[in-house]
């Protein structure tokens, strides 16, 4: 069978590297590595219904999780992969305690913050699932030698590049740095992930939004009061919205980020531990602010701070995070802010 031929991710990354003179193609490098673990994950996923790699691997991570060997395996896979890609000077993952350092004499001008598979508890029922990734250029006085945490805890508007990739019907590579974001496809056949998503632009208006209501009890009466609003009936500003929850970010945040959509993971009282917020600063909430932003929507807090503009204070710090359509985001923060 004769099949089209289209821009693969390579041709894309070496288009863009060539718009600018000064490039050195070490975040080409970089990408281009990353793209290669994702294909090995992705291979893994989808074997693993036949493979010894579902279920639990016995080992919790930092979070307190017990981690799925599918964690396990994409964990280290990446981390393989990246110590010594000779672009990378310092990493850290969803799933360690510590800065995973690179191999000595491979350091590069790069950080690396990712969640290997995000939504690791759909992983027995065939649940959409995901790599997630946010890079920032290290901004230690040293040019060269293993990175610090300094490095690594940097804004969310500093990102060199973020992005995710999503393993369900097939797989797509979603990513950014800076110039807008592009979805690129798998295709098994070849091998090669192909532009199938130029330019994405999230609609300014939300078709659906995605929440777990099971916490209703926990959320402060501003949230319950928009959730409340959002499910009345009024044809004429597109109420009620459609209720869409995977409960794996990942695969929440590409659905509203392709159809028009909000999801809210609000602070709630339920656990005294994540008082802040659940999800992670540097591994989920900063990359996919990167993304929604360059796509033409907002990612807040809900107390008035826009999630790029935290400085991170730990590696592993949890914040609330309100993502999506821009018309539904400012929305939800004049209830949170009581201006509705």
């Amino acid at each position: 069978m004769n099949r089209p031929l289209g821009v693969t991710v390579s041709r894309h990354i070496l288009d863009s590297q060539r718009m600018h003179p000064e490039a050195t193609g070490e975040l080409s490098g970089l990408l281009s590595e990353l793209i290669v673990a994702a294909k090995t994950i992705s291979a893994e996923v989808n074997m693993a219904g036949l493979a010894d790699v579902i279920g639990l691997s016995g080992k919790t991570n930092i979070q307190g999780e017990s981690v799925q060997k599918l964690d396990e395996f994409a964990n280290n896979t990446i981390k393989k992969r990246m110590a010594r890609c000779g672009y990378v000077c310092a990493m850290t993952s969803e799933e360690e305690d510590d800065i995973i350092p690179v191999a000595e004499c491979y350091e590069g001008k790069y950080t690396l913050a990712f969640d290997p598979l995000d939504g690791s508890t759909n992983i027995d029922v065939n649940a959409s699932i995901g790599t997630i990734f946010s890079i920032h250029r290290r901004r230690s006085s040293l040019t060269i030698g293993q990175g610090t945490i300094d490095d690594l805890l940097q804004k969310g508007t500093a990102q060199a590049a973020a992005g995710y990739i999503i393993y369900g019907s097939s797989t797509m590579l979603v990513f950014s740095t800076g110039e807008g974001v592009h979805g690129f496809t798998l295709d098994p056949s070849v091998g090669e992930f192909f532009l199938s998503h130029p330019n994405i632009q999230i609609p300014d208006r939300a078709k659906y939004f995605s929440i777990n209501e099971g916490n209703t009890a926990y959320w402060d009466e501003n949230i319950r009061r928009y959730i409340a609003y959002i499910k009345e009936v009024n044809k004429q500003d597109g109420r009620p919205l459609s209720g869409r929850y995977i409960g794996t970010l990942v695969a929440d945040f590409h659905r509203n980020l392709i159809s028009g959509g909000i999801f809210l993971y609000p602070k709630d009282s339920k656990d005294a531990n994540k008082l802040s917020g659940k999800l992670r600063l540097l591994y989920e909430a900063s990359p996919f602010a990167y993304l929604i932003e360059q796509a033409g929507g907002r990612a807040i807090t809900g107390d008035g701070r826009n999630i790029l503009d935290i400085e991170p204070e730990s590696l592993h710090q949890r914040v609330p995070l309100i993502i999506g359509s821009k018309y539904d985001v400012d929305m939800v923060e004049d209830f949170l802010l009581g201006r509705r």
